[in-house]
Formats: C-alpha cells, sequence, structure tokens
C-alpha cells in the first residue's frame, strides 16, 4: 500500500518516510498544501498523512477539497496543536482520525492499521464491471463465469484500472499504484497492459481495456456512452 504524506518539516518527514518504508509502505511525500492536494487527487494512496499547519494551504483546508472532490481515502490529520477546538475542526473537514505531536511511532503505525481495518471493513471485497468480477480480498478474476488467471502485477494492474472504472490513469500513475518504487523497464506498463489485454479481453467480444492515445488507459463497461 502507498501512503501520502503531506508534511512541510523536512526532518520529521523524512523520520516518518523512512520508518514507514521499513513497515513496507510505498511513501510519496509533499511539502506543502497545493502540491499535497494535487497529489491526492491522483487517487492511488490507500492513506493520507496529513500536518495541519502547511504553507499555501492549511490541512484542513486540503482535507475539505480533498471531501469536496470526492477523494474518499482515510486521512490521518498530524499536529502540533492539541486543542480540542483543532481536533474537531480536523474531524469535521473530513479526517478520520487525528494524532498529535510528538507521537510515538508504534501509535502512528496502529492507528494507521486501524484505519486500513476500518476501511476495508467498509468496502466491497468485489468489484462488478459488465461481466468482470474481482474479489479483491482473494485476489481472483472471473469474466462471464470463467476463471482468469493473472500474475500478481497484472492483478495489481487490473484492480487499479477497475477501482478508477471509466477514469484514464496515466502510465505514471500506473507505474506508482502498481510498481512503487520497484525497478521497472520503460515499456514496462505497455508489457503488462498487452499481457492482461490477451487473457481479459482476447477470449470474449466486448473489451473491457482501452487505450486513451497520449494519456493512458481505461477500463469501462461496454455499456459506456463513451467511445472506445
Amino acid at each position: 500500500m502507498r501512503i501520502l504524506l503531506i508534511e512541510d518539516d523536512e526532518v520529521i518527514a523524512e523520520r516518518v518516510k523512512n520508518g514507514l518504508e521499513r513497515e513496507g509502505y510505498g511513501v510519496d511525500v509533499e511539502f506543502d498544501g497545493v502540491a499535497g492536494f494535487e497529489r491526492a487527487l491522483q487517487g492511488v494512496h490507500g492513506i493520507i498523512l496529513l500536518d495541519v499547519m502547511l504553507p499555501r494551504l492549511a490541512g484542513w483546508e486540503v482535507c475539505r477539497k480533498l471531501r469536496a472532490s470526492g477523494i474518499t481515502t482515510p486521512v490521518l490529520m498530524l499536529t502540533a496543536r492539541d486543542m480540542i477546538e483543532d481536533r474537531v475542526e480536523g474531524l469535521d473537514a473530513g479526517a478520520d482520525d487525528y494524532l498529535p505531536k510528538p507521537f510515538d511511532f508504534r501509535e502512528l503505525l496502529a492507528r494507521i492499521r486501524a484505519l486500513v481495518r476500518r476501511t476495508a471493513a467498509i468496502k466491497s471485497s468485489n468489484i462488478l464491471i459488465a461481466d468482470l468480477e474481482i474479489d479483491t480480498l482473494a485476489r481472483t478474476v472471473r469474466r462471464a463465469g470463467q476463471d482468469i488467471q493473472l500474475t500478481p502485477h497484472q492483478y495489481s494492474l487490473l484492480e487499479a484500472l477497475a477501482r478508477n472504472a471509466g477514469r484514464t490513469l496515466t502510465r505514471d500513475l500506473i507505474l506508482d499504484s502498481v510498481w512503487g518504487d520497484e525497478d521497472r523497464i520503460s515499456n514496462t506498463v505497455e508489457f503488462h497492459v498487452a499481457a492482461l489485454r490477451k487473457k481479459l479481453d482476447a477470449p470474449f467480444p466486448k473489451k473491457l481495456i482501452h487505450t486513451v492515445h497520449g494519456v493512458g488507459y481505461v477500463l469501462r463497461s461496454p455499456n459506456s456512452d463513451a467511445e472506445p
């Protein structure tokens, strides 16, 4: 899972980033509210760690704008301000949890795990798009009742596309979402999309994965009004 950390204190950001990476998380860091908001709009992160006192755009406003934009990614607010009013404002802005600074890193990890569990309990384990069925807990795929065997990367690519059905994902977004910081060759996305299409689209009369030339890829129902 990738985590977005929006924190203007570079020392704290580096410490948190290194600690999370040791725990196996992928971490992206932004140092101001505007850049953090724009990065969060990509929708590829499982958790957002959001400082309150940010340059250019305060954390509360970042959270409000994200919720107004339809981004439902869990937000854990981090701040040295521990007044009740501050916590209430953060939660009213759409934050899911609140952790005052300074904090013990073990508590941060515990709160992240709790948010992940809470989100998993809310989300359905199944994604249904036309005749495509994805069980995200079992990581299994069926189309028109037929089991489709995918490699781990092919499955992660499909899930990223399916969770953003109808929305074009750029090549860079796919790389960040599926491969993170792994080493990858220049044609990684193209290679895996082609392999996925052979399994998911080629045996069936209607295709689900479409190329948006010069932009990226989109998965959509054949019944969509959009042109292929």
